[in-house]
């Protein structure tokens, strides 16, 4: 780590530090009787959302650095670097396919397939991909067309016509990083890893809505998934770059279609099969986030509704772990149905009550410093975040924005999303709009 990222990630430690401290003192400053009992409740609540999310933070950011120090201790064996096929599934990609596998073929890596599966696209993706077969060295590059059945269906065929042992799924409209497979590779030397987990980026920083969502996916999603790696509970592979054992996904059937996240759906699958999942974050890919307000609730709400899918299949899974499968298995299921349905109500409602009690306990004042408090816990964890990951450091200021209306945006679409599900209000896949800046 360069010298610079060092020193931010003692100062976004030290941040943390005098947080601590500064949120005990005022906890036990400030007041919590009320002129009512509504009132008093209402402060509670304030209370133990505040507790809560600062515990959650440091649980969240300390596990996070130990997870970063032990993949940096090189226990990985470097030199297993077996054949690995690339699985692109593509759908009217005519534009950006050339570009796509053109930066496959430049990864770092001694041999590898690169497979494409067209998925019954009406545009001319097939008749680009298809100029750029041909062997490149130890790179093969295969085009295969299929009539149009969803990306889960374009992936179980790219898995099926795979001639290695190992697998790399990712989009169509994702890039690697040149040493993405040099990395990601050498965990699969334990017998007991089933699958890696990458470290997905946002490409196309252009304006506010992008540049909090690059900032959400290093502090956000990245700071849950480097936490659940070092404890050995991670519960979503994603889309964008997932690496797997041919063998066990064959044994468990591929992906399923019966959900709207079939990422999260098959990385329960793997772990309930008694497989482990690794979290490798220097194994990139880069994704094209959605560029406006529109876009980004209605892929939130996807998500959403696709993890609530994903559980509902295993709901006996989240009353208790399972004989012959670890307890993590089922503290990884836990995780995620707090992620997706607890804590976004959980933040709503704090957030609800926070106004609540400004208002009517006459304690303004303190409410207006829990809400500087606040703040600077998101920059000092975006400090620490960012400096682990050698990010670029211009988003810091967008943390400033992070929790008081990019995370309440997202928890309300999640909250939207959890009721429409349980209500099984019907829903299409839908497509993304990009624009091609991979």
């Amino acid at each position: 780590m360069r010298f610079r990222y060092v020193l931010i990630l003692i100062s976004g430690a030290a941040l943390m530090l005098g947080i601590g401290v500064a949120a005990a003192t005022l906890l036990q400053n400030t007041p919590i009787r009320g002129e009512s009992l509504a009132l008093r409740i209402g402060i509670a609540v304030v209370l133990t959302f505040l507790v809560l999310l600062i515990v959650r933070y440091f649980i969240l950011l300390w596990l996070g650095f130990l997870q970063h120090v032990e993949s940096r201790s090189g226990s990985a064996d470097a030199s297993f670097l077996p054949p690995v096929t690339l699985v692109v599934p593509a759908y009217n990609e005519g534009p950006m396919i050339n570009q796509a596998i053109r930066s496959l073929l430049e990864l770092d890596y001694p041999a590898y397939e690169i497979l494409v599966v067209d998925d019954g696209s009406t545009d001319d993706t097939y008749a680009r991909a298809a100029a750029l077969e041909g062997r490149y060295g130890g790179v093969t590059v295969r085009v295969v067309s299929k009539a149009n059945g969803g990306k889960a269906n374009a992936l179980n065929t790219g898995i099926a016509l795979a001639r290695s042992p190992y697998i790399l799924c990712m989009d169509g409209d994702s890039r690697l990083s040149r040493e993405t497979l040099r990395r990601a590779m050498p965990h699969f030397a334990d017998p007991h890893v089933g699958a890696v987990a990458g470290n997905v980026k946002v490409v196309n920083r252009i304006n506010l809505w992008t540049k909090l969502q690059a900032l959400e996916y290093i502090e956000g999603l990245n700071m849950a998934r480097r936490a659940q790696a070092f404890a050995g509970v991670v519960n979503i592979i994603p889309g964008p770059i997932g690496i797997f054992r041919r063998d066990m996904l064959t044994r468990v059937g591929g992906y399923d279609t019966d959900t709207f996240a079939e990422d999260a759906d098959l990385t329960l699958k793997i772990l309930t099969a008694g497989w482990h999942v690794v979290y490798e974050d220097r194994a990139v890919a880069w994704t094209e986030a959605p560029e406006n307000f529109n876009g980004l609730l209605k892929q939130r709400y996807r998500w959403t509704r696709g993890i609530l899918q994903a559980l509902r299949k295993r709901s006996s899974w989240l009353v208790a772990p399972q004989p012959g499968v670890g307890i993590g298995v089922w503290l990884s299921l836990v995780a995620m149905f707090f992620e997706a349905i607890i804590w976004p109500v959980f933040n709503i409602v704090g957030n609800l009550f926070f106004a609540f009690a400004a208002l009517g306990s006459g304690a303004a004042n303190y409410v207006a410093w829990w809400w500087v408090l606040l703040t600077l816990l998101d920059v000092a964890a975006a400090l620490h975040t960012i400096a682990m990951e050698e990010e670029d450091l211009s988003l810091v200021p967008y943390a400033l924005l992070y929790r008081l209306f990019f995370v309440a945006m997202i928890d309300v679409t999640k909250l939207f999303a959890t009721a429409e599900e349980f209500l099984n209000v019907r829903m299409s896949w839908g497509k993304l709009e990009r624009a091609g800046r991979i």
